[in-house]
């Protein structure tokens, strides 16, 4: 019983020291931050060079059942920056605008150390995504915006988040080119677009990043977008990397959803039925994963890191557990034996259900 006393309280004292932020004494200043591995997104001048993996933050405020304290986000956010995370992803979209504003009040004091991306692209009327909406004089005008919520006087990285079927891409990379002349914005990016859509904006304005889901569960991107940006020296940012929690482990057929703040009730792939039948990846990231000490989202984020030096994954969380074990993932080499059985393991998997539904299915690879 005494040993195990002395336990719990070991336990506690290190929980404390992991989720209690520390007093800095004016004797001993503050630790500087942990250095990660990087990757470079872009070629030439308009390449940026970005921790690894990075944070996608809108499940802190969006999105994701429930809306933790904000207080808890902005210190999540801190430990990322003191862990070595420099890439931040958030987007007027999600909230809208809350995300946006947790992000600036998180990352405003540390603007010079990171590369912060958000994006441009919808209306929003009464709270709602209400429709595409890339009109020139609209981006400018959220552009603005988001410098204000970001508490900051440029991006780093400017995404058009679905491409506008109202207007020529050729337009949008038009008027950020004109931005990056007048320093609102160091670099672009496009999100779920086309490699007809890639071509004809790069032309006119080179790509940083094409930002898209890639995961082992969405491998379509592997078909054609992937080529193009090796072809064109664009790099690449899966969003989704653990399939919206799939890959984690951590969802399954009893799963609830809270369908005011949460888009997996309405898409295929997160039914009980198809959680069921994709299992089976589940299975196959474990099997690999126990014999080498990782989680199934390590294997499945390590595979992804194996793709290609340029692709940098944006796995979002709201736990400080699984924000450490996502960053270790990229501590993971594959050996080339390993990543052929492992990925002709994969293949063989069919996977069930779309990953969208309704308007946004119709909203991708545009």
């Amino acid at each position: 019983m005494e040993s195990r006393r002395n336990f719990i309280k070991a336990t506690t004292a290190l929980g404390a020291g992991l989720f209690v932020p520390s007093i800095q004494s004016n004797a001993q200043p503050a630790k500087p931050a942990a250095k990660l591995k990087t990757r470079t997104l872009g070629s030439g001048k308009n390449k940026i060079e970005v921790s690894s993996i990075g944070l996608g933050c809108m499940g802190m405020s969006y999105h994701r059942s429930f809306i933790p304290d904000k207080k808890y986000m902005v210190s999540l956010i801190h430990k990322g920056l003191d862990m070595g995370v420099t890439f931040f992803d958030t987007a007027e979209a999600y909230g809208p605008y809350r995300n946006e504003e947790l992000v600036g009040e998180a990352l405003g004091a540390k603007r010079k150390d990171i590369v912060l991306c958000t994006k441009f692209g919808f209306n929003i009327q009464d709270g709602k995504l209400a429709g595409t909406n890339s009109d020139p004089k609209h981006v400018r005008a959220v552009v603005e915006q988001s410098l204000k919520r970001l508490k900051t006087d440029y991006i780093d990285l400017l995404y058009q988040h679905r491409v506008d079927p109202n207007v020529p891409v050729e337009d949008v990379a038009g008027t950020v080119k004109d931005m990056i002349k007048e320093g609102k914005v160091k670099h672009f990016g496009m999100s779920e677009a086309s490699s007809e859509s890639i071509r004809k904006a790069h032309a006119v304005q080179p790509l940083t990043a094409l930002q898209s889901e890639y995961s082992l569960m969405t491998r379509q991107p592997e078909q054609d977008v992937i080529k193009t940006c090796q072809e064109l020296g664009i790099g690449f940012v899966p969003y989704s990397p653990l399939s919206r929690g799939f890959l984690s482990g951590y969802i399954t057929q009893n799963t609830k959803y809270n369908p005011a703040n949460d888009n997996r009730p309405s898409l295929p792939r997160y039914q009980a039925d198809a959680i069921n039948a994709n299992w089976v990846m589940i299975d196959t990231l474990k099997t690999f994963g126990d014999q080498r000490g990782l989680s199934a989202a390590q294997v499945a984020l390590a595979w992804l890191l194996a793709q290609k030096p340029w692709i940098v994954p944006i796995p979002g969380t709201t736990k400080l557990a699984h924000l450490q074990e996502n960053l270790w993932a990229m501590d993971y080499q594959f050996t080339p034996d390993e990543l052929g059985e492992l990925t002709a393991d994969l293949d063989k998997i069919t996977i069930v259900g779309d990953r969208y539904s309704g308007q946004s299915a119709e909203r991708v690879n545009k």
